[in-house]
């Protein structure tokens, strides 16, 4: 791999997946559409090219590709994450869309390998380790169309040649986060000194770092590996043990809400990647436990606070 595309490169594990293929020496070239925020790449914006170009086509930054001549596609943008988008069908089928034509400018400037970015919600809520042989049953528009754009691109890399891998991202978590996910918000409370109001805690919860999520992509182009792979931590942790951990690296006397709050009436309560096949495809392995990597998050929230 010398020359890599990425879209989603401001995005949280697009930001770790560019800084890491700059530590391997890759040339690289990222998609910046005119909603994009690159507030995560300020101090590494000279060392890329930028590539302007629209939401919904490819028409738009077509010639400026083929220019570059990329190797190696990364697809991590995706718009309609979070909120009311998720089931917003107009919405998430012009990631599908786009997705798939972005594959076919891949294919027809001659790249070796495309890997995109899938998600769990593409299994909906099976509260068991799962592996990829389980039957994917999307409870969300998010996931079926995350579901639709793996078995499209993957059909159409079959079809034109061009290697293709989908990695399956469970719960990731590291500095930058989205601060009104789970675990930046409970920090930003405790380092406030405030009560959080919680659920029991008694999910079982697969958290990777996002540095490790960074270096599975990576692994997958150097070694060609191919195919739909989960990527997770590869083990379950009781959620009040990782809250409880947290709280203690703060302050051990700060109170926490346990049970204040009743589950949501879909609370997935297992979610568990079996990443056997990544590891046994790439060599991968994560190397940031729990411990490390949420002691790492609270002095960076620290330091921003």
């Amino acid at each position: 791999m010398k020359r890599a595309f990425v879209t989603g490169a401001g995005g949280f594990v697009g930001s770790f997946l560019v800084r890491q293929l700059l530590r391997e020496n890759v040339n690289v070239a990222i998609l910046r559409r005119p909603h994009s925020n690159s507030d995560r790449l300020n101090d590494i914006q000279s060392q890329l090219r930028i590539i302007s170009g629209c939401e919904s086509s490819t028409d738009s930054f077509a010639e400026e590709f083929r220019r570059f001549s990329p190797d190696t596609v990364f697809h991590l943008g995706w718009a309609g994450v979070g909120g009311p988008h998720r089931d917003d069908a107009s919405q998430q089928m012009e990631n599908v869309n786009f997705s798939v034509r972005l594959l076919q400018l891949s294919a027809d400037c001659g790249v070796n390998a495309w890997i995109g970015a899938g998600s769990q919600g593409e299994y909906g809520p099976l509260n068991k380790k799962i592996s990829e042989s389980d039957c994917p049953r999307p409870s969300t528009m998010y996931g079926a169309a995350k579901l639709s754009a793996a078995v499209m691109c993957q059909r159409l890399a079959n079809i034109s040649g061009v290697g293709f891998a989908w990695l399956r991202i469970f719960s990731t978590y590291g500095p930058g986060d989205n601060p009104g996910y789970m675990l930046p918000a409970l920090i930003r409370q405790l380092l406030n000194g405030e009560h959080p109001s919680l659920t029991a805690g008694e999910q079982l919860w697969d958290y990777l770092h996002v540095q490790d999520a960074a270096r599975a992509f990576t692994a997958v182009a150097n070694a060609n590996a191919q195919g739909i792979m989960n990527l997770g931590y590869g083990r379950a942790f009781r959620l009040r043990s990782l809250i409880e951990l947290v709280r203690d690296q703060i302050n051990g006397d700060l109170t926490l809400g346990f049970g204040e709050l009743r589950y949501s009436t879909d609370q997935v309560m297992h979610l568990e990647a079996d990443i056997s096949l990544l590891a046994e495809k790439t060599g991968w392995k994560p190397c940031i436990s729990p411990e490390l990597g949420l002691a790492e998050l609270v002095e960076f929230m620290k330091r921003k606070s």
